[in-house]
């Protein structure tokens, strides 16, 4: 029996060591050699010893074959350790490098909250100085314009007198001055409707003021006009429970001579002026003599309704009155002075002074709003071909005429 002669096992080694051909191969039996016989104990342990030998040989083929397998599976292993190290290796490393990545973001996060924080408070302070000023700017302007209107109310307070409108139920002082309230009338220029408009409203509204004060019509100069006109102030006034004045500063003639003369109460200057005449109308266009003879027949309608007031308070008839007319001058324009006025009953009190106590704000004020306007519909001026100044007369109702001084032609009829 050969010597069982066993190889090394390398490990790492043992699949190329090892084939399946050579596992398949069955180890081929050796020739037996010629042996002298032998009884059959010798023979039966020759067998036993050849199956042990053949057994151990087997073990031994199984023992490589294991120890390769063993080799491959601790090769696998050991591979499949090394690749689980250089997971853990590369997932350590991810770690560490996300781990400096949130460092950074971290650090980045704290830098921008900070400088966050930074520009806040910056922001804070320049709103803070924003405010600041414009608190500090609002209080100037706010200085300013309280100066400006202390200023303008100082002004404005200096425009006004330190006084209040005069009521009087008597306003004829014992020292010859009239005292004339707020509750004042202008009478300016043209009679006209516009002019009775503005004057009997106003005696109406004074009179829902207050009926026991008396109402002012003042006129500084007017030469008469519309006799329709003039009658409706003439009823206002008669109608008016306050007591109408009227007070005449400088020209009353024809109609508003008519009005004065015909007042309850009525006062002049001592030079102003007071004339009466007849109806003198201005007739427009060509009429013929029917027309004519219409037109005068109306005009003396309208005379017996104002001539004769007049000449009853005169205390003659109106033929007298007429007659005294012509006797005191051709045209039969009769004019006095207020102190003659007054003996013919024309006005009832010639007058020192006039106090105009409603006369409270600065008449050079520009921004001064006119209180009443002094010629209501007053007439535009314009000049004929020969450079004469004229006004055209706006055109009267039907039935009335024109109770007007006009000795100069200035008042034209179209």
């Amino acid at each position: 029996m050969k010597p069982l002669i066993t190889r090394p096992i390398l490990l790492g080694l043992a699949m190329a060591a090892w084939s399946p051909a050579e596992e398949a191969a069955p180890t081929a039996p050796k020739p037996a050699e010629t042996a002298p016989s032998a009884s059959p104990d010798d023979a039966k342990r020759k067998e036993q010893e050849s199956l042990a030998t053949d057994n151990k040989l087997e073990a031994e083929r199984l023992t490589q074959a294991t120890n390769a397998m063993r080799a491959e599976i601790t090769r696998l292993k050991m591979e499949r350790e090394l690749m689980v190290e250089k997971q853990a290796l590369e997932t350590a490393k991810r770690q560490v490098s996300i781990k400096d990545e949130l460092a950074k973001i971290e650090a980045e996060k704290d830098k921008l909250a900070q400088e966050g924080e930074l520009s806040k408070v910056r922001a804070e302070k320049l709103a803070n100085d924003l405010k600041a000023v414009q608190s500090e700017a609002a209080l100037e302007i706010t200085r300013l314009q309280n100066e400006i209107a202390r200023i303008e109310t100082t002004k404005k307070r200096g425009e006004y007198a330190n006084s209040t409108p005069v009521y009087l139920k008597t306003p004829l002082k014992e020292n010859g001055t009239v005292v004339i309230s707020d509750r004042r009338i202008p009478l300016n220029g043209m009679i006209t409707s516009s002019t009775a408009d503005f004057i009997t409203s106003r005696i109406q509204y004074w009179n829902n003021k207050d009926r026991t004060l008396p109402i002012f019509i003042v006129i500084d100069a007017s030469p008469g006009g519309s006799v329709m006109a003039g009658y409706r102030i003439l009823k206002a006034m008669e109608s008016s429970d306050a007591p109408v004045h009227v007070v005449v500063k400088s020209f009353a003639a024809s109609m508003a001579a008519a009005i004065t003369t015909l007042a309850t109460e009525s006062y002049a200057y001592p030079n102003a002026v007071m004339l009466h005449h007849q109806i003198s109308a201005i007739m427009a266009g060509q009429l013929n003599l029917t027309q004519q003879r219409e037109f005068h027949e109306e005009s003396q309608r309208w005379w017996a309704r104002l001539g004769t007031p007049i000449a009853t308070k005169m205390g003659i008839t109106t033929d007298a009155l007429i007659k005294q007319m012509y006797e005191h001058s051709s045209s039969g324009d009769w004019s006095e002075f207020g102190e003659d006025a007054r003996k013919l009953k024309w006005v009832n009190h010639i007058v020192q002074g006039i106090d105009e106590t409603s006369v409270n704000k600065d008449p050079d004020f520009a921004d001064a709003p006119v209180q009443a306007p002094s010629k209501p519909g007053a007439l535009v001026e314009e000049i004929d071909a020969n450079g004469k100044p004229f006004a055209w007369l706006p055109r009267i109702d039907p039935k009335d005429v024109y109770f007007i001084y006009n000795p100069d032609g200035y008042y034209r009829v179209r």
